[in-house]
């Protein structure tokens, strides 16, 4: 039997959004259909629902592979990775008509107003939970799997 290290990459890198992922869903799913408060964020689930679990698969399998040829700590690989997926979620977010870009603020749902500064705030901390989750969690996760 092959070892397999990348599929074992994948694997630990996708568990932890995963996990939240479903948390949140079932949270989504408690209010929308229990409780019937309305929330307007079907369109928007699908964005991570479906991708971000697999872009973490794939940013610790890319991990794994510049890792054995570079020494690259896997937090700060782990930071980067909010760089490509706010990019990611806005586009799809604009492209769903969830938020629309002003002069100096988002309009989240026609109803919301949030100005740059604020999200420029929640990148960069975003960026540092990132940091410290794939410091810690997604590394643990790599040990346990063999591929650190």
């Amino acid at each position: 039997m092959k070892p397999h290290p990348y599929l074992r990459a994948y694997m630990a890198g996708a568990l932890i959004p995963t996990f939240v992922v479903m948390i949140i869903a079932c949270a989504y799913a408690f209010f929308r259909f229990g409780l019937r408060i309305s929330f307007p964020v079907e369109k928007g689930l699908v964005f991570p629902l479906a991708f971000v679990p697999n872009l973490w698969g794939v940013w610790n399998v890319l991990f794994v592979k510049v890792h054995q040829r570079h020494a690259w700590s896997l937090g700060a690989h782990g930071a980067l990775l909010p760089c490509l997926l706010a990019p990611l979620g806005l586009l799809t977010a604009s492209l769903l008509g969830i938020i629309a870009l002003r002069g100096n603020s988002l309009d989240y749902f026609q109803a919301i107003t949030i100005p740059y500064a604020a999200v420029a705030i929640a990148i960069a901390c975003a960026i540092v939970l990132y940091y410290f989750v794939w410091k810690y969690f997604v590394a643990f996760l790599n040990a346990v799997v063999g591929v650190a």
